[in-house]
């Protein structure tokens, strides 16, 4: 049977839009949500009843609702939710704008609160559903200049890690996507997106890496059409993965990424293991361990 898939984030050229045609693709019918869904109109013409555009701002809590409750109406039901929309702003942690700071976990960690929040009562109510959550490559490691953007990626991993252990019983999985560089339209307005910083000391940091962005757009590694069909590759797997890292070099600073933490970790053994209290042992010369040595909350 035919799927019903909500995506959001849905601008011309995006992953949203390359996770929209994947789904169609197999044959399954979408919601494609925008901020400017006059700009999809076009698009749905060649899908007719199988696509289904909603305006959306998931920043926006009434909005949110309305556009679940648009798509349940038209399809009957959501049983794929893609949560796509987001934008990383560059700053550092010092000096960046506070308000630009709210801005952006409002669009990438509390935006797709709300949308999950929105979703799970029907999936719960048909004991099934799938929930791919947006993430980044840089919410597995600390991007210089976008320091608060990984911050709030991070966020998203960790929310996705917790709910997919609290819906799993309900029937309904959950993944977290981390894309690396992909030819999206994500890097096209650095060049016109003038340095704000307040503090002259991180100018050069920041002018660096926004040259960087400059140069990378329209030559980024990563193919979206390909990063979506390897979600629902992965999707479609007996044990699907719990993350999937998309694009090779993505993958390969993960992967440093992930046994560089791990070999830091393992270097201070000795000093970790020695915070706790000394270990009593029993007559039997057994250790005796008190409940906050066995992982009780504090």
């Amino acid at each position: 049977m035919s799927k019903t898939w909500f995506i959001t984030g849905g601008t011309p050229g995006g992953f949203g839009m390359a996770f929209a045609e994947a789904a169609l693709e197999i044959g399954d019918q979408v919601v494609l949500t925008a901020r400017r869904p006059d700009e999809l109109r076009s698009w749905t013409e060649a899908y007719g009843e199988r696509a289904f555009v909603v305006p959306l701002d998931v920043t926006d809590a009434g909005q949110v609702q309305e556009a679940i409750r648009a798509a349940e109406e038209h399809f009957g039901g959501i049983d794929v939710l893609v949560n796509n929309a987001g934008r990383g702003w560059y700053g550092s942690i010092e000096g960046m704008d506070e308000a630009a700071v709210r801005a952006m976990f409002d669009l990438n960690f509390f935006g797709m609160l709300a949308v999950i929040r929105a979703v799970l009562p029907g999936m719960r109510a048909r004991g099934s559903g799938w929930i791919v959550n947006g993430s980044s490559v840089a919410g597995l490691l600390g991007a210089t200049g976008f320091g608060y953007y990984s911050a709030s990626k991070f966020a998203v991993e960790a929310v996705t890690e917790v709910l997919r252990e609290e819906v799993a019983p309900q029937g309904i999985r959950v993944m977290a996507v981390e894309p690396g560089a992909f030819r999206t339209r994500a890097y096209a307005g650095f060049a016109d997106e003038p340095i704000t910083e307040t503090i002259a000391e991180y100018r050069p940091m920041l002018e660096q890496v926004r040259q960087e962005f400059i140069d990378q757009n329209g030559v980024q590694p990563g193919d979206p059409r390909r990063g979506a069909r390897a979600v629902i590759a992965a999707m479609t797997q007996d044990s699907p993965p719990r993350r999937l890292v998309l694009g090779s070099g993505g993958f390969d600073a993960a992967v440093a990424a992930i046994e560089q933490n791990l070999a830091d970790i393992r270097s201070s053994e000795t000093l970790s293991r020695g915070a706790d209290f000394p270990v009593r042992t029993s007559r039997l010369g057994e250790p005796e361990h008190r409940p906050a040595d066995l992982g009780a909350p504090l």
